[in-house]
């Protein structure tokens, strides 16, 4: 460097000035992060006035990782490139930095650099760091989404609803996202950091970065550790002893703190929702709208015939062992807005994505994103896995029985079983957006039916004509820990007496149809007389459900009628979530940030015996991180149990304090309380 006296002092970066008007002041208020295509400011300090000599030449260089840099001049710029204006002031320069609406995002470190007319570097500031996020503020961004209100919600909103249930009995999770935790925005870059791309080829990864298509599609194959250092491992047997199990997660922040802290060793365990939830805090996190959809009645249809079948012998046991399609009572995924510059037009918007791991999609484990709407209009042949969302909520359900001498008759055939009641969360609140309408066209329309056609699908009929025998199920309301009574009706819509045998049984099953026990069965011979019903009355005592049923607490009963005629056979089936107990959650007095605060938690237990191991677990975005606290050894049938905690606020507004009770016989246990916290 040419010998001269020191111009450049420091650069200030301006964090508190610039996240605000970035919107990421949530993030953090002494690191600076900021959206591309939105101009950000630095001050450069100088050592006299007027700041630098005209013969100086002032330049900005950008490193993002080891290989990428940028030199950025104060000449305006086209579309596509940094540039930088600047304004002196006594003995500083303000610097307005303009970055492109399309420039890889990630940790950049920035100088400036100071050059002789000649084109030397004579002196240039330390290296200071900057985050670089998606901007849906942008209009040239490609996630740029026009509505505020949904911005809010879909970025700005750290505390959200996923739905589980059945499509008949729906209900809410509360999950606190906590995108803008402390240090959250750091393991979203180590995710990316971390995949098979980054570490294979990390100059190529990051100039990757830039595309939104890119980016969430390595998101969604890294929250899942099935094929790399990803984030969470999936397990649906019941046996999580050497993890957390997945009902007790109320939030991401604790998984991504663990990954993180872990050395990006896997986090054990995940099941749908919690791979939803998230990938759904890490795409908020970057800067892409993101919001979480639950399909219920989801097919899994693996071998793409947009059949799901069951197989069934005539005593009523399930024989599709080693067969892998099956409906899942709900699946969540996510859907992130972006225009697709990879695909011809129209087919920009919401985009499917599923972290969870079910098929490999270009030999890994991720699916998406897919276009919602080349999903309603059966384009099943668009890039990512189309044909596999479009079966999750169009295949068709069909039951058959295998006779002793191997014959197989079809006992049923469902065309409107799957894909119903699609829900997200609504941006006016803590209502549920029904969005059924986006996936596919009214059941039974013949919009509906050219859409089947158009993505290849025959139009499936029962393999015989419809019997004089009809059968139904329906239950009384079933709460866990009571008994209740489920009811199976035969009609006879013929003109003679039909004689049929009736088998019924009721078994413990997961969300996603694994059968773990069968906790009941019962056998009758009946003869139905012409244009009359016969009802039959299983009783579902909690003695014998309470020891098989799952985490999920999810019961199948299935009913089959065989006729005299070997083919005569009908078989339904229906799922009943039990009814769960809610914990009380009082938070006292007001809350205020950096003051101490105490919430007290309740629980009454439901069930007709003792339960034991209780653990609370707590946590809440800008109230408090993750913590557990032990319930009494032993709680009693009916017995009430209180336990209070304290904890101090870090952020002010509206809050939401989510607890978890699980206990050796009852899990997922949900409570939560919303707070409003006020500054100092």
């Amino acid at each position: 460097m040419t010998d001269h006296s020191e111009m450049l002092t420091g650069i200030d970066l301006q964090c508190w000035e610039n996240n605000r008007a970035h919107r990421t002041e949530e993030m953090d208020r002494e690191r600076l992060l900021v959206r591309r295509g939105q101009p950000f400011s630095l001050l450069l300090q100088c050592s006299g006035a007027p700041p630098l000599p005209p013969k100086y030449q002032l330049t900005l260089i950008l490193h993002l990782g080891k290989e990428m840099v940028v030199k950025v001049s104060d000449t305006r710029a086209g579309r596509g490139q940094w540039w930088f204006s600047q304004q002196g002031a006594q003995s500083e320069l303000l610097l307005t930095v303009h970055s492109p609406a399309d420039a890889p995002v990630g940790l950049y470190s920035i100088s400036a650099v100071l050059l002789s007319s000649d084109g030397h570097i004579l002196e240039k500031t330390a290296l200071a760091n900057f985050y670089l996020l998606f901007n849906p503020w942008c209009k040239g961004d490609p996630v740029y989404l026009p509505d505020e209100e949904e911005l809010r919600e879909y970025i700005l909103n750290e505390n959200g609803l996923l739905y589980q249930g059945s499509w008949d009995q729906i209900r809410s999770l509360p999950w606190n996202f906590g995108q803008f935790e402390k240090d959250v925005v750091d393991i979203c870059f180590e995710i990316l950091d971390n995949s098979p791309a980054a570490l294979k080829d990390p100059e190529t990864d990051l100039a990757n970065r830039g595309d939104p298509v890119y980016v969430s599609r390595t998101v969604t194959a890294m929250v899942n550790a099935n094929d790399d250092r990803g984030v969470v491992s999936g397990r649906w047997d019941g046996e999580y002893s050497d993890g957390v199990a997945p009902t007790r997660w109320t939030g991401s922040v604790p998984i991504l703190r663990r990954w993180s802290e872990g050395g990006a060793q896997r986090v054990r365990y995940g099941q749908c929702w919690v791979f939803a939830g998230v990938a759904c805090t890490v795409l908020r996190c970057l800067g892409i709208p993101t919001r979480c959809v639950t399909n219920y009645s989801s097919a899994h249809d693996t071998d793409g015939n947009l059949t799901i079948d069951y197989w069934y012998n005539e005593q009523l046991e399930n024989i599709s062992s080693g067969r892998k399609d099956m409906i899942w009572n709900f699946h969540c995924w996510v859907e992130s807005w972006m225009d697709r510059e990879d695909l011809p037009g129209g087919y920009d918007g919401w985009q499917v994505l599923d972290p969870t791991p079910q098929e490999r999609s270009d030999g890994v484990y991720c699916c998406g994103p897919c276009p919602v709407q080349a999903i309603k209009e059966g384009e099943v042949g668009v890039k990512y896995d189309a044909a596999f969302v479009f079966s999750e909520v169009n295949a068709d359900l069909a039951y058959w029985i295998v006779h002793a001498d191997g014959q197989r008759s079809q006992a049923s055939l469902n065309k409107q079983t799957v894909g119903r009641n699609i829900s997200t969360k609504s941006v006016y609140g803590d209502q549920r957006e029904d969005i059924t309408k986006l996936y596919k066209y009214p059941e039974g329309s013949v919009k509906e039916r050219e859409v089947y056609e158009k993505a290849g699908r025959k139009v499936t009929q029962l393999s015989r004509g419809a019997g004089q025998l009809e059968l139904s199920i329906r239950h009384a309301q079933a709460v866990h820990g009571t008994d209740f009574d489920v009811i199976v009706e035969v009609r006879n819509t013929g003109g003679e007496d039909a004689p049929a045998r009736l088998t019924i049984t009721s078994k413990a099953v997961t969300y996603n149809s694994l059968h773990l026990g069968e906790c009941q069965r019962k056998s009758a011979s009946l003869t139905v007389p012409p244009q009359r019903a016969h009802k039959e009355v299983l009783r579902l005592r909690y003695d014998h459900y309470g020891s098989c049923v799952t985490e999920h607490h999810l019961i199948r009963v299935s009913a089959l009628l065989q006729g005299t005629d070997q083919h005569d056979v009908v078989l339904r089936e229906i799922n009943i979530p039990l009814s769960m107990p809610q914990l009380a959650v009082k938070v006292l007095g007001e809350a205020v940030v950096s003051r101490k605060v105490t919430a007290h938690i309740t629980f009454t237990n439901p069930l007709p015996v003792s339960l034991r191991g209780g653990v609370f677990t707590v946590e809440g975005a800008g109230l408090t991180a993750a913590q557990e606290i032990q319930a009494p050894q032993e709680i009693g049938p009916g017995q009430e149990v209180s336990v209070k905690l304290s904890f101090r606020p870090t952020r002010p507004g509206l809050r939401k304090l989510l607890v978890d009770f699980d206990t050796d016989r009852l899990r997922d246990v949900k409570g939560t309380a919303t707070v409003i916290v006020r500054k100092k």
